[in-house]
């Protein structure tokens, strides 16, 4: 079960975390400026090695080290210039977010890779990916669990007027358990992981942590049922890759009381939609629940589908923007 049950304010957006570009204070300023209600630490993986997700994640995991290889980082014995790198760049991440912060009270949402995503990420010394071993992914889980309590309990320390929030990202999740994460050959795949077992796994990681925590998935077939039934506060994922199939497990997820962060926002440059028809998926969702409608607008987060990195610094804006003003549409107009 989470914590305790949370909420933020009824309307809020935010964002799933990636940036555009390279500079950690401009790009916290855009999303402090964008998502006052919810914001968020960015990433910036344009800075390269040791931004990216799965690098800012490894470089925390207590009594394990990693460098960078051509198929992706690998578990080492000793650290080196890669790890040392990881935790400079996040250094400088925590410090521009101390700047920027300063004076914000609320809730303020952190990223790191979930369990899952970290096992099919990670390659072990001979050089396959952790989750082809039951002990290192149990051994890498463990660690991941200490790294997430630490990693939230120092942005409580720099920022004590802040209410840390912890989303673990699962991009890989459905891979694990369909069996088609494969083996660096490409020769093999591994075998699928029981969905009990990926829950509690998840859950011990979600357990772990004094903050709430949301679980983000934007892969096609997110498991919709098993990330809300891992004691999470929230689950996050792209409405538009879901469509009406989970409705069934969203509705009993919202019942339950599990925040749902709905991914409506384009993430890329385009053509972006009027707040009203951007957060019409979310409307369509409620309505075919038959869920409350005066309800809406404190269990819905409107978030991008996903992370801002591939999209220009002006598109992010308008993008998290857009976001914003959905979010308050359906405060102002619960009704539709």
């Amino acid at each position: 079960m989470p914590v305790e049950p949370w909420r933020p304010a009824p309307g809020s957006a935010t964002g799933i975390g990636s940036m555009p570009g390279e500079d950690p204070v401009q790009a916290t300023r855009a999303v402090f400026d964008e998502l006052p209600d919810l914001p968020h630490l960015p990433e910036l993986p344009a800075r390269g090695p040791g931004a990216d997700l799965v690098g800012r994640t490894a470089a925390l995991l207590p009594g394990l080290h990693v460098d960078l290889q051509p198929s992706g980082w690998r578990l080492v014995d000793r650290p080196g210039l890669d790890e040392r790198r990881a935790h400079s760049l996040l250094a400088r991440d925590l410090d521009a977010l101390e700047e920027v912060a300063a004076g914000y009270r609320g809730p303020l949402k952190v990223s790191l890779a979930g369990p899952w995503t970290l096992a099919a990420a990670l390659r072990l010394p001979r050089g396959e990916p952790a989750l082809s071993d039951r002990v290192a992914g149990s051994d890498l889980a463990a660690a991941l669990a200490e790294a997430a309590a630490e990693h939230v309990a120092e942005v409580a320390r720099r920022l004590p007027d802040t209410e840390p929030v912890l989303q673990l990202d699962e991009p890989s999740l459905p891979a694990v358990l369909a069996g088609a994460v494969r083996s660096t050959s490409g020769w093999r795949a591994f075998d699928p992981v029981p969905s009990l077992t990926a829950q509690t796994r998840l859950s011990e990681t979600v357990s772990a942590v004094d903050a709430p925590v949301v679980v983000h998935c934007c892969a096609d077939r997110p498991p919709v049922g098993l990330l809300a039934a891992t004691g999470a506060s929230g689950i996050s994922i792209d409405l538009g890759v879901v469509g009406s199939a989970a409705d069934e497990e969203l509705g009993a997820a919202l019942e339950a009381g599990v925040l749902l962060l709905a991914g409506v926002v384009p993430p890329l440059q385009g053509a972006l939609s009027a707040p009203a028809d951007t957060v019409g998926p979310v409307r369509g969702l409620w309505s075919r629940l038959g869920l409350d409608p005066g309800a809406l607008a404190g269990s819905i987060v409107v978030t991008p589908t996903c992370g801002l990195a591939g999209a220009g610094p002006e598109y992010a804006r308008t993008a998290m923007r857009l976001a914003r003003n959905a979010g308050r549409l359906l405060l102002d107009d619960p009704e539709g």
